[in-house]
């Protein structure tokens, strides 16, 4: 079956394409926009209607790939900002209209089994603890071949980046402020997910590969180096302190960063460095299987 999945999280707005027969997986194409759809959700609430238009832009042109790619079955899942903003029937209203099925948006629980689903479906030997730090949340979700134990809390990159002004040359304040909203929402998730239990750590989405690429060095973004790399807390550390010190301008000439991610990729490695910290993971596998790909896997599988 050809499925087609839509992952509209706070940041990026990412679509998949495979072909899925029985456990066989083929990939047809992936696509990426930053869309920013969560821009200022976290202060007011509410979409904005600059960031409801840049994300229905990226929808109507993966109508264009889907339909051209004959998907026979399709699922739109949206996350954090979706569940945070007050004027979502404004957003759901205009993906139905231009997508002709119901978008979904799924509870912190769900996205966390999904992310799970995709990160860990082509691995044989868990436990695992897969760490997803999106843009609005960041989810924990410990198992084995199905998840035990989840949590989502609310510090994802762009939420942090806005929230705390991380995204150029930050305080020594506002970063320490960062560090008691980021520790105090990794204790939340503790109170419930055995986060220092020893199990791998896999960290998926843009923030976790992100890193590796600047851990590995890379000349471009080349997901098949990124994926299943083992990325030190080390280098973590050093590369967290390193984007923070450096202008937008310096991250964006870096040859692996998306310009998507320039403004919050600061942020977003302080979490993966206390995530780090809090759990005391030597290292990180890196994956880019993540919720897109869980989400395309349940439509062939029972949900």
């Amino acid at each position: 079956m050809r499925v087609g999945a839509i992952d509209c999280g706070t940041n990026s707005l990412r679509l998949l394409v495979a072909d899925i027969e029985g456990n066989s997986f083929r990939e047809v194409q992936r696509e990426m926009r930053v869309v920013r759809l969560g821009e200022g959700i976290d202060r007011t609430k509410n979409f904005s209607e600059a960031a409801l238009q840049r994300t229905f832009a990226g929808i109507d042109e993966y109508v264009t790939i889907l339909r051209r790619k004959g998907v026979e079955s399709l699922r739109f899942c949206a996350t954090s900002a979706s569940r945070d903003a007050e004027n979502r029937a404004v957003f759901i209203e205009g993906v139905r209209e231009r997508l002709g099925i119901e978008p979904e948006v799924i509870p912190g629980t769900e996205e966390a089994a999904l992310s799970f689903a995709g990160a860990t479906r082509e691995l044989s030997s868990g436990p695992y603890l897969v760490v997803d730090i999106g843009g609005g949340s960041t989810e924990f979700v410990y198992g084995n071949q199905e998840v035990e134990f989840a949590k989502s809390v609310n510090i994802g990159c762009v939420r942090m980046s806005e929230r705390h002004q991380l995204a150029e040359f930050p305080s020594r304040e506002q970063i320490a402020a960062a560090v008691t909203d980021i520790d105090a929402a990794i204790a939340q998730a503790a109170a419930e997910v055995p986060l220092t239990s020893g199990a791998t750590l896999i960290a998926v989405a843009g923030t976790a590969t992100t890193v590796a690429a600047a851990a590995m060095g890379l000349s471009m973004y080349d997901r098949d180096t990124i994926h299943l790399s083992r990325i030190s807390a080390d280098a973590v550390a050093h590369i967290s302190e390193k984007f923070l010190l450096m202008s937008k301008a310096e991250r964006a000439a870096l040859p692996y960063m998306h310009e998507g991610r320039v403004d919050v990729i600061s942020s977003g490695a302080l979490v993966l460095h206390r995530v780090m910290l809090a759990t005391g993971s030597k290292e990180f596998v890196a994956s880019e299987h993540d919720i897109l790909d869980g989400i395309a896997w349940s439509q062939v599988t029972k949900r």
